[in-house]
């Protein structure tokens, strides 16, 4: 189930907004100060943050600065301030969206719905790696890839170390192709590998486990 953190001091609020998220099939998370948001961001992993503006002890604007650093969740923040500068100055430090109190829950659950809609970013301690884009980032070196070979890698990324065959690539990467053989798979397999190369990336990311299929291991880096 895809995971929202509501960051947010006032709880009335938080609990009306959980009432429509949940209703919308999203499981909530809560957070009622700016200390340890950040933290928590980093251990629950959301799929997307609500965050106030005006918090206790740390505010959205900081917030949102300290986990861009680390993260591209998608961020929608959340303020009672109604001035230009206030919603500018939370664009300008990497929020996606914003929402002025008193705001349509109803409103709410459709921004929710866009925004993820957009695609998926995963991150871990090397790789971002952006669903909508089909670009891959591994320490600074971006990778872009054709919508089949980053069905085929996102597949992979997701489960480091589990073997895949081809027969299991062509149905959980391709579900809806049905002129995808295992010679193309093959063919995708070496135009990722070539295109990490290229990046100086010399380690093999996808490697080939012999009369099984393929697997995901990941690179050292420098």
């Amino acid at each position: 189930m895809t995971k929202i953190l509501i960051i947010e001091d006032e709880e009335e609020i938080s609990t009306h907004m959980s009432k429509f998220l949940t209703a919308a099939k999203y499981e909530c998370s809560f957070c009622y100060s700016g200390k340890g948001a950040v933290e928590l961001v980093k251990s629950t992993e959301p799929d997307l943050v609500f965050l106030d503006i005006m918090l206790p002890e740390i505010d959205g604007i900081e917030i949102c600065r300290q986990v861009r650093m680390f993260s591209d969740v998608p961020i929608i923040m959340v303020t009672a301030k109604t001035e230009e500068i206030d919603r500018i100055h939370g664009l300008e430090v990497g929020a996606d969206d914003y929402l002025c109190k008193p705001f349509s829950l109803p409103e709410m659950v459709l921004r929710t719905n866009a925004i993820l809609k957009r695609g998926k970013v995963y991150n871990d301690e090397k790789f971002t790696v952006n669903e909508q884009t089909y670009e891959i980032t591994f320490e600074r070196k971006k990778i872009s890839l054709t919508s089949l070979e980053f069905s085929l890698f996102l597949l992979l990324f997701k489960t480091p170390e589990r073997i895949y065959s081809r027969n299991q690539i062509m149905d959980l990467a391709y579900p809806d192709l049905r002129d995808i053989s295992d010679r193309a798979i093959d063919s995708h397999v070496k135009k990722i590998r070539k295109k990490f190369k290229a990046q100086q990336v010399e380690d093999n990311i996808i490697e080939s486990v012999y009369g099984a299929g393929y697997r995901f291991v990941s690179p050292q880096g420098s």
